[in-house]
């Protein structure tokens, strides 16, 4: 892999260099975490106060924390990884408001996962949380699922 600037990254200030380093470390350290069966990465990274959830085998959005409070923990301890792939990962920010793109590659125990993944970040109480995230299939179509199988 290239030690080169994305071409948007070069036109970044240090500071939002600074920004998109820390924001991409919230993320990896829940990812870390998630491919350990610990969910607890994601549900302190995603706001409380507000948020919503897309997610590729869910039929409509979660439209509050408690809801996916109660999704995350029935799959806590039981989502396992060796490794993943975090790969062209992009930030996109304003004053108190940021979006990280990225795709995520990764063989778990349950399934094969190929996402894109979009998490939205705002500023509260000086903290950074996501207030949306996005988990969507890449090229779903060329998914093969058993008939009945659980896909987290």
């Amino acid at each position: 892999m290239s030690n080169a600037l994305a071409v948007y990254e070069q036109h970044y200030s240090d500071e939002e260099h600074k920004l998109a380093d820390h924001l991409i470390g919230l993320e990896k350290s829940a990812l870390d975490k998630w491919f350990k069966g610990d969910t607890s990465g994601y549900e302190t990274l995603w706001s409380q106060r507000s948020f919503t959830y897309f997610d590729a085998v869910m039929t409509e959005r979660v439209d509050d924390y408690e809801t996916i409070k109660e999704f995350l923990k029935s799959i806590d301890g039981k989502l396992f990884a060796d490794s993943y792939d975090f790969r062209h990962p992009r930030i996109q920010a304003v004053k108190d408001m940021a979006v990280l793109t990225y795709q995520l590659y990764s063989k778990t125990n349950l399934i094969d996962m190929e996402y894109n993944v979009i998490e939205v970040f705002q500023k509260e109480d000086d903290n950074w949380k996501v207030i949306h995230s996005t988990w969507s299939f890449i090229r779903p179509m060329d998914k093969k699922f058993p008939e009945k199988a659980t896909v987290v």
